[in-house]
């Protein structure tokens, strides 16, 4: 018989679980059809890009007014709330009738998911002791990785089959059911301290902005999404385009890479403990330098290997990235995990935006090498400003791409 305390527990990980995959089915499924958009609209790579642009711009702004107002109403409130209304803009993208629409819908959807996110990784910190918090987010971590390949593979499917609308559509179905499982399942908090209101918060949240280290990996958040959304956007358009010719269906069977870094994020404590946070990322994004590498030679497998490579080393990033944040803001940590977002979510959209023109000045050789300045940036940061030792901790993750 199963103690009220395993149960209590076993519910706070089915539902971190489910709210981490219903949130990234949703930010990630265009990625895979946007050849197929490109040629629907008539609109060109650059101006596709669009699409990922507004929905991570729009959760770049919304995550630190969601982790302010978590801090004031309480986790599950926030994050019932939010499950449900994502549902609306993902139904209303399936019906846009212009890429303009559907551009405008998708930065609506961007601004219901960080109350789901950041939120949950919150409630988790708060709500269980460490090791059960580390195996929460685990499969939290686990459901928002399987959710990113999902959105992308299965829209995918849909789109060679039925078209594109009735994959959007079957995501906001899906949403909902997800919302209404979660408002059934997550127990409410019971350890939640509510802020003194929505100014004391916001000046806790502003206080983040003192701590170097704080903002030394917010850097590092934004280096990582802006070097994923450039890779897995603009390689998509690489291998629609001859001699490859790959299908929607294929691009989005493409992302099963993630499924493989999402493998190596469990031996992040380990990594940690051994080698020590600094030196695991510097070593990492060596490594990520030679699986960019790769993606510019011909063969298909060479490209493919490269992604594999490219996805296992920032999901490593962002693993000691994040658990970073949980244990240097000592108050106010859904904002400090909200402004993680932000940067992270801002740099996503900038690599959208810019690895459109890399793609317009040179093809993907551009983006390429737009990739490689950025991870040499990163390097210099993480050299420069995070300190030497071991800084153990449990692995986070807010699953980027």
């Amino acid at each position: 018989m199963m103690s009220a305390k395993s149960r209590h527990s076993l519910a706070i990980r089915v539902a971190a679980g489910l709210a981490g995959y219903c949130s990234f089915i949703n930010l990630y499924s265009p990625q895979a059809i946007l050849p197929l958009l490109s040629n629907e609209f008539g609109a060109s790579p650059a101006d596709i890009a669009a699409i990922m642009t507004a929905g991570t711009l729009a959760v770049a702004l919304m995550a630190p007014f969601a982790g302010t107002a978590a801090d004031v109403l309480g986790r599950k409130r926030v994050i019932v709330i939010a499950m449900f209304a994502l549902a609306v803009p993902t139904l209303m993208a399936a019906l846009a009738p212009t890429l303009h629409a559907l551009v405008f819908w998708r930065f609506v959807q961007g601004l219901a998911m960080p109350p789901v996110f950041a939120v949950t990784i919150a409630y988790i910190g708060e709500e269980l002791g460490p090791h059960e918090a580390t195996a929460t987010i685990g499969v939290y971590t686990s459901g928002a990785s399987l959710g990113g390949f999902s959105g992308r593979f299965f829209v995918g499917i849909l789109a060679d089959l039925f078209g594109w609308r009735y994959g959007f559509a079957s995501l906001a179905v899906f949403t909902l059911a997800g919302a209404a499982i979660i408002a059934l399942l997550l127990p409410r908090e019971r350890k939640f301290v509510r802020s003194e209101g929505f100014v004391a918060s916001a000046k806790q949240m502003l206080g983040h902005f003192r701590n170097p280290k704080l903002v030394a990996t917010y850097a590092v958040g934004f280096g990582v999404l802006f070097n994923f959304i450039a890779t897995f956007t603009y390689i998509n358009f690489r291998l629609a385009a001859p001699p490859y010719s790959l299908s929607a269906t294929w691009l989005g069977a493409i992302f099963m890479v993630y499924l493989v870094g999402t493998g190596l994020t469990t031996m992040t404590g380990f990594a940690v403990g051994r080698f020590g946070r600094r030196n695991v990322v510097i070593g990492a994004i060596g490594v990520w330098m030679v699986g960019i590498a790769l993606t510019l030679m011909t063969p298909l497998w060479t490209i493919l290997l490269g992604l594999t490579i490219s996805a296992g080393c920032g999901l490593l990033c962002q693993a000691v990235s994040t658990s970073y944040v949980t244990i240097t803001a000592k108050a106010g940590r859904s904002s400090a995990v909200g402004l993680y977002v932000t940067s992270f979510y801002l740099g996503g959209s900038f690599g959208a935006a810019v690895g459109g023109f890399a793609w317009s000045l040179g093809g993907w050789p551009a983006c390429a090498a737009m990739v490689a300045l950025m991870l040499t940036i990163l390097a210099i940061i993480v050299a420069t400003t995070w300190a030497r030792g071991n800084n153990a901790a449990p692995p986070t993750a807010i699953e980027p791409a």
